[in-house]
């Protein structure tokens, strides 16, 4: 039987620093470009974005794939991630979902656009326990008028079984 329900966080007014900045795109570019193709590289470049967003960095998740309009991450189920269920904690897979549409929309953005996140809202449809893959789809983001984008994460576990869906919007400019 699968249960279903929603959780939604909004942002507004959102400061300064917590924003992507112009130029970010780039830079997660070419340290991505620079250090996935090495033995432990995928791991260096994970430890060092969670090191730049500390939160993020709480739940230990690794990003495996990112490309132009595509982000893939796993979350290893441990200790530090669940909750009082002994499955992983609806926040880790909200926290996952964010990092996961964060990377997709900034490795494939124009480089003079910055990007906040405004509306994160998840649906739990499984408890999730094991190794859980985030993956997000994003299109071409080129444009530099302002504007809102929604991008879907799926969260599945390892048999394939979704077991979160969220939808990141994401606002735009330059």
């Amino acid at each position: 039987m699968t249960t279903e329900t929603t959780a939604t966080h909004t942002t507004s007014g959102a400061s300064e620093t917590s924003r992507t900045g112009a130029g970010a795109g780039a830079r997660i570019r070419s340290l991505w470009d620079r250090l996935s193709r090495w033995p432990g590289g995928k791991r260096l470049f994970s430890f060092l974005l969670g090191k730049t967003a500390p939160y993020t960095g709480t739940i230990g998740a690794r990003v495996e794939e990112l490309r132009r309009g595509y982000c893939r991450v796993t979350l290893r189920d441990r200790h530090k991630v669940r909750n009082h269920l002994r499955s992983i904690h609806a926040i880790a897979l909200m926290n996952l979902a964010e990092m996961c549409s964060g990377l997709a929309a900034i490795y494939t953005m124009d480089p003079s656009l910055r990007g906040i996140i405004t509306h994160l809202e998840m649906d739990y449809l499984k408890k999730a326990r094991g190794r859980l893959i985030g993956e997000c789809t994003v299109s071409e983001l080129s444009s530099t008028e302002r504007r809102e984008e929604e991008f879907e994460v799926k969260i599945s576990n390892e048999s394939g079984d979704l077991v979160a869906r969220a939808r990141a919007h994401w606002l735009l400019g330059v």
